[in-house]
């Protein structure tokens, strides 16, 4: 019999990403079983590693940022998107040192993003933008909130040591904007669901000469993330569990963003909403000038596989 293939998965160590820890989970406790393929999870520390590891093929796919994804393909990355990994899940935190109180405090600050293409870049544009507020590089002119992209684990390091409050905040997934919280140096501003309810953010790639060799074992493991995604939903308690082991942060901390509120962050309905995707591109091409041209979403998302495994 030949041997199953590993899947290799890249990820990041955010709530975002909890479906593929609840997945591993359940298949190393033979809560599921998969004939097809292995799972092999690959924690990356930041978004270019994630981006990097699909274009040299080290990386067999990945939960990733959307607008991310969609640069990959441009630039001849063979990928399809089958799946969101969640709705929502973001948050705007203010530095308590930074004296924020309304959008425009924000003038004159550093803020932190993960990634230029990233959902958290379109949203706090958009937040500054209805403002009047123009954001960019410290390099661009005219600009008045300068934008540094920071990897998400070292967002609350920066604020805790920024003594001056030059930092104005940071727009993160989470649970790295609730542990600034906790942590005292930090305050929630707004959270993404808030700016976009429902928004998407990251989505299930994968590459597709390993879907067109291995179907099977790409359908069993959408099948087993749409069943995690709504999992986690119906019972966050054991998920945050779960949660705490596979991002390495306190089970309390990933239970309050899975619970409070509700909406805070889904993972239910993981079918991916092509309309959505097409909003984030052209958003990001006409008012934020990232993107230079709009790909074709029906060719680089497939829908087979959430439509087999159940995704609402």
């Amino acid at each position: 019999m030949a041997e199953k293939p590993a899947i290799k998965i890249g990820y990041l160590k955010i709530t975002d990403h909890l479906i593929l820890g609840v997945s591993e989970l359940k298949l190393k406790k033979g809560m599921e079983k998969f004939e097809h393929c292995t799972l092999e999870p690959v924690v990356k520390n930041g978004w270019n590693e994630v981006a990097d590891a699909l274009s040299v093929k080290s990386l067999d796919g990945a939960l990733i940022l959307a607008p991310t994804a969609m640069d990959l393909y441009k630039s001849g990355v063979d990928l399809k998107l089958l799946l969101l990994a969640h709705k929502s899940g973001s948050i705007l935190v203010k530095s308590k040192k930074a004296n924020i109180e309304k959008v425009e405090d924000f003038a004159g600050k550093t803020v932190l993003i993960p990634y230029q293409l990233s959902i958290h870049n379109m949203l706090f544009h958009k937040l500054l933008s209805e403002k009047g507020l123009k954001p960019g590089r410290s390099t661009e002119k005219g600009i008045d909130v300068t934008l540094e992209v920071v990897a998400p684990f070292q967002m609350p390091e920066a604020i805790e040591y920024d003594e001056e409050g030059e930092i104005g905040g940071f727009i993160v997934a989470e649970p790295f904007g609730s542990q600034v919280i906790a942590q005292g140096h930090g305050e929630e501003f707004s959270l993404s669901k808030d700016l976009w309810p429902g928004h998407p953010c990251c989505v299930f790639v994968m590459r597709s000469e390993i879907i067109e060799k291995h179907p099977e074992a790409i359908q069993e493991i959408c099948n087993s993330f749409v069943k995690s995604g709504l999992a986690i939903d119906a019972q966050p308690d054991p998920a945050s569990v779960i949660g705490g082991d596979f991002l390495s942060q306190d089970k309390e901390l990933i239970r309050k963003v899975l619970t409070t509120p509700p909406d805070r962050i889904t993972t239910g309905e993981l079918f991916p909403v092509i309309e959505d995707l097409d909003t984030i591109q052209k958003y990001m091409m006409d008012k934020m000038k990232i993107m230079t041209s709009l790909i074709d979403l029906e060719k680089f998302i497939n829908t087979e596989f959430a439509v087999k495994a159940g995704a609402k």
